[in-house]
């Protein structure tokens, strides 16, 4: 401070340039970003660029800071995300930008740990979130169709499109301006719905592509999927493979803008998985066949808290089977395996995006892409799209074997640094570990270990003056407009005691005919019948015996949203409710209420006074309780507990509960619904990464619910008094709520003789002989725990895969006694597959032994 005050105006100016050139996080420099036929071009530079999908909304500011570290400790350089804008935009001119939906700090965060960002502010997003992304009162501005040649839609997109950009610009995060943003997304996949809108829809793609052009951000657009993309946009692909994919003009680079690494998660439906064997052969393949960017969808899917889930019936939990896991964690060996992937492809960077491509056949199914410079730098991809068997091939007089459906990387075009098929990184057992509630105040009755409970239950049907009556039955959406999941319909009907029904002993039967999505039906109060769609068909059918009784007999129907429509031509008319509803067996035939006079009350009691939120507890007389009701409908609980104890992830375990909704000190869990997947769906023990991959190919959990464990964010939760407020429709036992704390409790690798090995943190293309080693098993427990014990190892031809491994017939008996050598007591360690190590020589028939390890950290 005394030196600057004694410099001169000139000193002083060149003391602070000095200054920032030193620091350059300290400046915002801008650079330019444009693009030819192979990449981005960045500051006059190409740029191999791979890309994790991150969606702000879908976890919490506390998270993003670690989720974005973990993306680049996974070896990407880019992350990108939605803009969405039914979260911001709560209504015409409200718009919210806090908590969750603060998207000015989650691009800064990106900013800071030096990576680029992928804005794809749509607005439209569809990503099995609620209604696309694009707000529901706009579907009820007078004469909107959303996404065709529509004056309101393209008014209403043009308004929140230029407030987004105008955002970003104000603080100078468009690459233009020395911030991440490198590239802008307007609309998503578009393609597949053009036609069904006929001329508009195209006038409406011309128009979004220079209504986009015309923000002036400085960075390129893309629009994905868009079969007949206007020139002034790059198309790009999104698919589970996009090696073939070709953009329509020659002169555009290859985009990969949806590489799907798992799947999402329906209630009611089993659990699908992708190998990493797979995710990786087809990232290999994309650069292999000139991609330069690829981006994965999703890198962390995170959570739909509240009810921004759409589909319907997509489940809160987005965990996408993705290299992320929804709570945080890593999930290995599949963030792990691409993490070594990526490092493999960056080393080919410069030979992938300057090099002449030379494609060589060396077999039916297996081909190698030659990248050769003018300084004769080198780089190969060897492929072998053989879905069952392994190839032999020659490249360059060196023999190379290839497994089935696998892709090897030659940096070097002589030397293997990975294979796709070949994981050799650490896989982890991840568990929930259950705790129970902890009250947090001491119960009257000390010998009562659970927190007392306050319970309110509402009444069935009409709980407060109506919102209107009408003959027949409306449609759900238009009526409760997603304000609420809820809607009650309410009717009456007379039975003589001289009905036939009664006499013959032979109960009545209600039959309901419902758009979606799922119903329960309470007649005279009582619970009667539930049912409800899935996610590939939302209709349902009802037909159930019911009790009646003489005289006045009232039928109140509550109908429930699990997520409106998020795609699809039109899609914002899709309805949901009920239909039909006739009564069988009364007044010697049918009654059919389907166009009697129907009350209608919108949403819950609970939800009208928002006594899920701390401030608002007091608004109803609840109920205090050390034995709260079990299987009792339309209820609310609520308990103040404590944290659970220490700091991993937090889970709710709903596997006792019914259906509804759960609130933690006032933030919304979301839906929680512990539906099971058909017992008669095709699951499998171990998955066969060959061949395509399709949603369906790889699932597990048949017989199963789909989702128990709801996440709540450790930043939600104070050391204690937690207020945990749970709405149940249908019934069931909240004494066996719990939490659940998500741990690694132990670590594998699994790995052969063979399997390519250099230091990859150091390896340099030019003298990569220098960087071979022999094959090596590293582990690496989570921050603060150690190995604390070896549970199996064994060097030969061990069995199984983790968490199930089985000594062969081939088997090095100090196999154990080496890794306890090497690693007990250790956070991270490192073993040589070699003679140091292990008796190499044992076995002389087994070709190609292998090491498989599993330890306990603790």
């Amino acid at each position: 401070m005394l030196m600057a005050r004694q410099l001169t105006p000139p000193l002083l100016f060149f003391f602070f340039c000095t200054l920032l050139s030193l620091f350059p996080s300290l400046s915002s420099a801008a650079y330019n970003v444009s693009y030819d036929t192979r990449s981005l071009i960045i500051d006059g530079r190409r740029e191999l660029l791979i890309s994790a999908a991150i969606h702000y909304p879908r976890s919490v500011p506390a998270m993003w800071p670690g989720l974005v570290q973990l993306a680049k400790e996974g070896g990407v350089n880019a992350i990108e995300t939605y803009v969405f804008w039914n979260g911001h935009e709560l209504s015409p001119n409200n718009y919210y930008f806090g908590g969750r939906y603060d998207l000015v700090k989650f691009c800064k965060i990106v900013q800071e740990a030096g990576l680029y960002l992928i804005l794809r502010i749509g607005p439209f997003v569809a990503a099995e979130w609620n209604f696309g992304g694009v707000p529901v009162w706009l579907h009820y501005v007078p004469g909107t169709v959303f996404r065709t040649d529509n004056e309101p839609f393209k008014y209403y997109m043009k308004k929140f499109m230029t407030l987004i950009v105008e955002k970003m610009k104000q603080e100078k995060l468009f690459a233009s301006q020395g911030g991440p943003i490198i590239l802008s997304q307007v609309e998503n996949e578009y393609g597949f719905y053009e036609s069904a809108y006929g001329e508009a829809g195209k006038r409406y793609t011309i128009w979004a592509a220079n209504m986009s052009i015309s923000q002036n951000t400085g960075v390129p657009w893309i629009m994905c999927m868009q079969f007949d993309p206007p020139d002034t946009v790059i198309d790009t692909c999104n698919s589970f493979y996009c090696d073939h994919f070709k953009p329509i003009s020659p002169n555009k680079p290859k985009f990969w803008t949806e590489n799907w690494p798992g799947w999402f998660k329906t209630f009611g439906a089993s659990d699908p998985h992708r190998p990493p064997e797979d995710v990786a052969f087809s990232v290999a393949r994309f650069f292999q066949k000139g991609g330069s960017l690829q981006n994965y969808y999703m890198y962390h899917g995170g959570t739909n808290f509240g009810r921004t889930a759409g589909g319907p019936f997509i489940t809160t939990s987005y965990d996408y089977d993705a290299p992320i896991d929804e709570y945080g964690l890593a999930r290995c060996p599949k963030w792990g395996h691409l993490k070594e992937l990526h490092r493999s492809i960056k080393l080919c960077e410069h030979a992938l995006l300057n090099g002449e491509p030379k494609t060589l056949s060396l077999g039916p199914l297996q081909e190698v892409d030659v990248y050769e410079e003018a300084s004769g730098a080198c780089s190969a991809i060897i492929s072998n799209t053989d879905d069952k068997n392994g190839a032999t091939v020659v490249f360059k007089n060196t023999t190379y074997h290839l497994p089935a459906w696998s892709v090897s990387i030659l940096p070097d075009c002589k030397n293997v640094v990975f294979n796709t098929a070949k994981v050799g990184s650490q896989a982890s057992v991840v568990e929930m570990i259950p705790t129970d509630l902890q009250p947090s105040a001491t119960a009257p009755n000390n010998d009562f270990k659970g927190p007392q409970w306050d319970v309110f239950r509402e009444r069935a049907g009409i709980w407060d003056a109506a919102d209107f009556t009408q003959n027949g039955l409306v449609d759900h959406i238009n009526t409760t407009k997603d304000t609420t999941d809820y809607l009650w319909y309410t009717a009456s009907f007379h039975v003589d005691e001289t009905d036939e029904s009664f006499r013959s002993g032979k109960s009545p039967v209600i039959l309901i005919e419902s758009k979606g999505h799922a119903m329960h039906v309470f007649i005279n109060q009582k619970l009667e019948a539930t049912g409800s769609g899935n996610g590939t068909v939302p209709r349902f059918k009802i037909r159930r015996p019911i009790a009646l009784k003489a005289g006045k007999n009232e039928v109140a129907l509550l109908s429930m949203a699990v997520g409106l429509q998020n795609a699809g031509a039109f899609y914002e008319w899709i309805g949901a409710g009920p239909t039909s509803v006739k009564i069988v067996g009364i007044k010697n035939g049918t009654v059919d209420l389907s166009t009697s006079k129907w009350t209608y009350k919108i949403g819950l009691q609970g939800e009208s006074l928002r006594i899920y939120e701390p401030n608002n507890l007091s608004r109803v007389n609840w109920e205090s309780t050390l034995r709260p009701p079990k299987h009792q409908p339309l209820t609310w609980y609520k308990a103040v507990v404590n944290s659970p104890p220490g700091q991993e992830p937090v889970g709710l375990d709903m596997i006792h509960m019914g259906k509804g909704l759960a609130w933690l000190n006032g933030n919304e869990v979301g839906r929680y619904w512990p539906r099971k997947a058909s017992p008669h769906e095709i699951c499998v023990q171990q998955c066969d990464y060959r061949g395509k991959f399709m949603p369906n190919k790889c699932n597990t959990g048949c017989g199963e619910v789909t989702q128990r464990w709801y996440h709540v964010p450790r930043s939600w939760l104070k050391p204690s008094g937690n207020v945990l407020v749970i709405f149940e429709e249908k019934g069931g036992d909240p004494s066996k709520i719990r939490f659940s704390t998500r741990k690694v409790s132990s670590l594998c690798a699994h790995i052969a003789e063979d399997h390519p090995s250099f230091d990859l943190e150091r390896l340099q293309v030019s003298s990569m002989e220098e960087y071979k080693k022999k094959a090596t098993v590293s582990l690496k427990c989570p921050t603060s725990t150690r190995i604390s014990a070896v549970k199996f190892a064994s060097f030969g031809d061990p069995v199984g895969s983790c968490g199930t491994y089985a000594v062969g017939g081939c088997h090095d008996s100090n196999s154990e006694s080496v890794v306890q050598r090497v690693c007990l007591n250790k956070e991270e360690c490192e073993l040589e597959v070699s003679q140091k190590n292990f008796d190499v020589n044992l076995c002389p028939n087994v070709a190609n032994k292998r090491l498989a390890v599993e330890v306990l950290c603790s």
